[in-house]
């Protein structure tokens, strides 16, 4: 909204400065921190109450906190996304005069192969963060908790419809790692490639929400450190010129609604520091991962995910691969019941039932997500885990970024 009172300036020179994406993005980040400070609080009595998870370490201690507080960061960071995101679409200026915005909108419709340019898929995806969050909202509020199949079935909806949102219908350029030029991939192709990308990192934020404040930093890190890389990389001509990287001309508007959605955040992770006071459920995490997702896939290299969110990846998304193989290696013959229960171990020893294979017997004896293993096999503390995982990630990704960028 503010983005469109450049046209004022006529009137009161300071009235520029809303035309200017760095400053929309630096308000939108303050504004929801604040707001999301100063309501969660006094909000939160109306969220569902944490049932706790017999296979989680020290989940008694959750027990009864609110649950569920994405549902109330995006409903709080929403006016400030009505303040501060263009509500245009990319191929309508309405910076000048309500008559060009007309004119420009009439002569868009009168062109049926223009008509994408009136989409503005920022607003697109908020639809899917709102559906993404609701989702996880009614599973940490229902009594029964959702099977996966019913959850994952659910994401992949979502994600599916997500990719459509970014694509536009239109064939999308993409760059790869250490491949110096570009490639144009059609909508099909490209919703082959965005969706089950999104549905990971859906599934990864929420398979890293374990210890208070990790998947929230985790997640504010790429959050943020994506914002930068749409607004200062993908987002400027003359960089991405330089780097041998698609400009994207939206890029500093996603830039706008990623980093908007990190402060809120922020204003969270002031509450969810250990001991948490409020933890933000599947809510939170779904939603959280979606933009991740999103924000990687604007940047144009799907491989980028790799670089900003390397942690969250390694910790929740490989549990995700545990329980695929674990479902796939006994269709091949592959024996893999669990050696290390007692049940087994007994069977083991007064049988000639067979024993699972190395492979098998370790991913038996690594505990998922990594966390889990960490807290459980290793003795580290909450804190420990959170502060290690933080500063493992801060370290690799600006590594990552320079091999992803520069070896081309």
């Amino acid at each position: 909204m503010l983005f469109h009172l450049k046209f004022l300036t006529t009137l009161w020179g300071p009235f520029r400065i809303m035309g200017s994406h760095l400053v929309l993005t630096c308000l939108g980040i303050l504004l929801a921190a604040l707001v999301v400070w100063l309501f969660l609080p006094k909000l939160w009595r109306f969220l569902p109450r944490d049932r706790g998870k017999a296979f989680v370490k020290n989940s008694a201690l959750s027990v009864g906190k609110p649950t569920g507080a994405g549902y109330l960061i995006l409903l709080l960071v929403f006016p400030i996304l009505l303040l501060v995101l263009p509500l245009a679409g990319p191929g309508v200026d309405a910076t000048h005069t309500f008559s060009t915005f007309f004119a420009q909108t009439r002569q868009l419709l009168a062109r049926p192969a223009s008509w994408h340019q009136l989409i503005n898929s920022q607003w697109g995806v908020v639809g899917c963060l709102f559906a993404a969050m609701l989702s996880g909202y009614f599973d940490d509020k229902a009594k029964k908790p959702w099977s996966r199949l019913r959850k994952g079935l659910l994401d992949a909806a979502i994600a599916l419809v997500t990719a459509f949102v970014l694509c536009r219908g239109q064939a999308t350029e993409l760059w790869l790692p250490f491949w110096k030029d570009t490639i144009t991939i059609t909508c099909w192709a490209y919703l082959i490639v965005a969706a089950p990308l999104l549905w990971l990192t859906m599934n990864a934020t929420n398979c890293s929400d374990g210890v208070d404040g990790l998947a929230g930093s985790l997640t504010l890190i790429s959050l943020f450190a994506l914002a930068m890389l749409l607004y200062g990389v993908v987002g400027h001509e003359t960089v991405a010129r330089y780097l041998l990287v698609p400009h994207n001309p939206d890029g500093a508007r996603w830039a706008i609604l990623t980093a908007t959605i990190g402060g809120g955040v922020a204003g969270y992770l002031w509450y969810n520091a250990e001991p948490s006071k409020v933890l933000m459920g599947d809510a939170g995490s779904r939603f959280l991962g979606l933009l991740v997702g999103v924000a990687v896939l604007m940047c144009g290299n799907p491989f980028l995910v790799l670089v900003a969110a390397p942690i969250v990846l390694i910790n929740g998304g490989t549990g995700l691969l545990k329980i695929l193989l674990l479902k796939i290696l006994p269709k091949l013959g592959i024996e893999t019941t669990n050696p290390f229960t007692k049940t087994e171990a007994l069977t083991d020893q007064t049988s000639n039932a067979r024993r699972p294979c190395w492979f098998v017997r370790q991913l038996h004896r690594t505990r998922f997500p990594l966390h889990d293993h960490c807290r459980h096999n290793l003795g580290w503390t909450n804190a420990q885990v959170l502060m290690r995982f933080v500063l493992i990630q801060a370290l690799a990704m600006p590594i990552l970024f320079i091999i992803l960028i520069k070896i081309r």
